[in-house]
């Protein structure tokens, strides 16, 4: 049966947009700082040569790079402020989160509550400084060996890092000023609309190739109908989950003796989009850099045998690319899952406050019995992640259709896009009851 929450849920629509004065306030702030981010992708660093640019973004289209710049916006290949866009904040995030479960003071800090977390936000903000400085000055180098720098040196290298530095920077700002005056995670909005921009090119390509014929129609309405059942399916998987019976004591009520009984909802993909990320995050970076340095490099009798062989044997959608891709977002699901949830300590909870699973005794058994579960939705879990970012990179270049949106993009678009419309639910919801209590309050103030 329906709870009252659910029926006022089921009855919200886009009338009610009108009447949220607030929630509008917050779609405009997120739509306005968006276009920032939008309009920051096309400010050049300074010492760029445009013409030098797009002809190394030429020569490295389709490669490596492409991973990085889909996140970004095209600010990479634009060599722009915005170059690492918000990925350096989300490593240093992830790093400082794993270290929390793996360090007693990290911990420690983090059972502080609102202080503990102030604390950990402030180590991530310094770890995303020390990473954009290490990861902007690999850019600086890789730019001047690319010959996209006018006057290449130390001098330019300096004004790379800090421009870079303080374009991340920034960027880390406006995406907590969305996640507090706007909708939705500030972070996720940022990296989505980098991904969204790239999508007109993507269907003018598609569209395109179709009408001049390097296209048939046949792949063209298949890539169509893959895409659509890819979306259903995540939003499937993502909403999946194992629900767990818990109960507590019995109580007294107007009914008698009654027991409580609720459910602890294990997510079927625990670790979210944090594998796919991670996994082709530690694949790619040294390409990218061998990528963009490849010309002085292949010269160099060291290294261009070694140079060639990585170029051709981990290109993406290579058979090699592919397995090591594979494996490594099944190693992350398992690892990142077992460190976001503790099954010692949700049972020691449950315990604590005389909860148990019936059937299982608490303490020890039930610790074990939440093991049991949790590795087994994790096989299925990453199972679905490597299928889902595997498939359409599988396909791309075993049929060569000219679809730059893979997997891990289509993931994270999906997966932001239900959080931000539960967000916008939620707000709607809460102005529905807001207009309930202040009825409720008319119709005492009359009765008195």
């Amino acid at each position: 049966m329906a709870s009252a929450a659910d029926s006022m849920a089921s009855g919200i629509s886009l009338s009610k947009f009108s009447q949220a004065t607030d929630l509008k306030k917050r779609l405009w702030f997120t739509i306005g700082a968006l276009i920032v981010f939008r309009m920051l992708s096309y400010v050049p660093l300074p010492g760029i040569d445009p013409t030098a640019l797009l002809a190394l973004a030429s020569r490295t289209n389709g490669g490596v790079l492409d991973f990085f710049n889909t996140f970004s916006g095209g600010a990479l290949k634009r060599a722009s402020l915005i170059t690492l866009g918000v990925m350096p904040y989300i490593t240093a995030s992830i790093v400082v989160q794993l270290a929390t479960s793996l360090s007693p003071t990290l911990a420690a800090i983090k059972k502080e509550g609102e202080s503990g977390r102030k604390r950990l936000n402030q180590y991530t903000r310094y770890g995303t400084v020390g990473l954009t400085a290490i990861q902007g000055y690999v850019a600086a180098v890789s730019f001047e060996a690319g010959g996209a720098v006018i006057d290449p040196g130390m001098l330019f290298r300096i004004g790379a890092v800090i421009s870079i530095v303080g374009g991340t920077m920034f960027l880390m700002w406006l995406g907590e000023q969305i996640t507090s005056r706007g909708i939705g995670n500030g972070m996720s909005l940022i990296i989505m609309a980098g991904i969204v921009a790239n999508l007109p090119t993507t269907l003018y390509n598609l569209v395109e190739g179709s009408r001049s014929g390097s296209l048939d129609m046949g792949r063209f309405l298949g890539i169509i109908v893959a895409v659509v059942a890819i979306v259903l399916f995540i939003c499937f998987m993502e909403r999946a989950q194992r629900r767990i019976l818990i109960q507590y004591p019995k109580r007294q009520t107007q009914r008698g003796m009654q027991a409580d009984r609720s459910h602890l909802p294990l997510k079927l993909n625990t670790a979210g989009v944090i594998p796919p990320i991670f996994a082709s995050s530690l694949l790619v970076m040294p390409l990218t850099i061998i990528q963009m340095a490849g010309s002085k490099l292949t010269a160099d009798s060291r290294w261009g045998d070694v140079v060639i062989s990585l170029n051709q044997y981990l290109t993406r959608g290579s058979p090699i690319y592919l397995t090591l891709y594979g494996l490594g977002i099944i190693f992350f699901s398992f690892f990142y899952t077992a460190v976001v949830f503790n099954p010692e300590e949700t049972a020691e909870n449950l315990k604590r406050y005389g909860g148990f699973i019936p059937g299982i005794r608490p303490g020890k058994n039930t610790e074990a019995y939440f093991d049991y579960v949790l590795t087994r939705i994790t096989v299925i879990g990453a199972g679905y992640l490597a299928i889902i970012c595997l498939l359409p990179e599988y396909l791309a270049s075993a049929l060569a259709i000219p679809f730059t949106l893979g997997g891990t993009s289509l993931l994270i678009v999906v997966n932001v896009t239900m959080d931000t419309v539960t967000q916008i639910q939620s707000h709607l919801l809460a102005h529905q009851y807001g207009d309930l209590i202040k009825k409720a309050k008319l119709k005492g103030g009359r009765l008195r």
